[in-house]
């Protein structure tokens, strides 16, 4: 298989690519490489990758660019015409989208029309893409469900990110392009983002530096593994999106469509207390942070809760590390990295 990843320098999309590598696919990564966060770490993600591709002789090539730009992304298509696109490519952060909301424009709206328009006009057989849990925004019945309503965000981010679902659906709708959206949930996990709590909390723990704990400690999040994660991705990436037969448009299901359509939760299913996931933390450092306790920051919501079940009854997803477990391999990954 020959999949188009886009995003393949940031977090989710570096590991995606890996994996993809590692079990023979043929993998074209693009991304721009932006300054969002540190560069020097999307570059070594780009070199592990580099390095995963000579091991097993090749299959791998990389797009410095910018996907708001159309014509190298339809170039992209023309030379290398993959037979799927995994779209994670994205301006992410909550609270960077109240200072900065025209780099969300250019990421999410922008590149995304490009990605829909070269998708339709190279006949790919299927896009899977990053939403995010954000979408639920005002919604508080838990756990987040799919098939319900998700149309009052609470941050510019989060409006983007739904419109991405709008747009998908009206392309696999009119051109019959099968486009599968995933809400994530709270990833984290070796080579994350450093503007991510976990990341921020491990570095300020070994530097002696208080950590800003929101809320007192006292909301949860559905924190999810991204080794979880990306099995869910390439699962539902293989898992070429259909019509639903059933669907009814007196009772709209808001996941699926009568076009080739489908959006998934991808979460851990089980929530943590942010106080618990600090313990976690603490217990993989053998260090006691020090906490400074703030109200809720604005735009943020007190919990999410993912339902995974249509995921998993679709593709077998089925996420099997714990927060324990998975801050351990963090904090492996980061006294590696930093050499601390």
């Amino acid at each position: 298989m020959k999949v188009l990843v886009t995003g393949n320098a940031g977090f989710i999309g570096f590991h995606t690519a890996k994996a993809l590598l590692d079990r023979g696919d043929e993998v074209i990564g693009f991304d721009e490489v932006n300054d969002y966060y540190d560069t020097s770490l999307k570059e070594a993600r780009l070199k592990e990758l580099d390095e995963t591709s000579q091991k097993r002789g090749g299959g791998y090539s990389f797009i410095r660019a910018n996907l708001a730009n159309r014509d190298v992304v339809e170039a992209c298509f023309e030379r290398h015409e993959p037979d799927r696109v995994i779209h994670l490519a994205a301006q992410a952060g909550v609270r960077y989208s109240l200072e900065n909301p025209h780099a969300y424009v250019e990421s999410n709206i922008v590149a995304f029309t490009n990605i829909l328009e070269a998708c339709r006009h190279y006949k790919i057989d299927h896009l899977t893409y990053a939403s995010t849990s954000s979408v639920y925004g005002a919604n508080t019945k838990m756990p987040f469900s799919e098939h319900k309503g998700a149309d009052h965000p609470l941050q510019f981010y989060a409006a983007t990110k739904r419109a991405n679902e709008l747009m998908a659906h009206s392309y696999s709708h009119l051109f019959g392009l099968p486009s599968t959206g995933l809400r994530f949930f709270t990833v984290y996990g070796p080579w994350g983002r450093p503007d991510m709590a976990l990341f921020l909390f491990t570095k300020n723990i070994l530097e002696g530096i208080p950590i800003k704990v929101f809320n007192h400690g006292n909301h949860s999040r559905d924190f999810t593994y991204v080794g979880d994660i990306v099995e869910g991705v390439i699962r539902a990436s293989d898992q070429i999106a259909k019509p639903n037969p059933d669907w009814n448009s007196d009772k709209p299901d808001p996941a699926t469509s009568n076009a080739p359509y489908r959006l998934f939760n991808i979460g851990n299913n089980a929530p943590v207390m942010l106080s618990a996931y600090i313990e976690a933390i603490e217990v993989a450092l053998g260090r006691k942070a020090i906490k400074e306790l703030l109200p809720l920051q604005p735009g943020d919501v007190p919990d999410t809760f993912a339902d995974s079940s249509e995921l998993k009854k679709c593709v077998g997803y089925q996420p099997s590390t714990s927060v324990l477990e998975g801050v351990k391999s963090f904090v492996k990954w980061y006294r590696d990295y930093y050499e601390v």
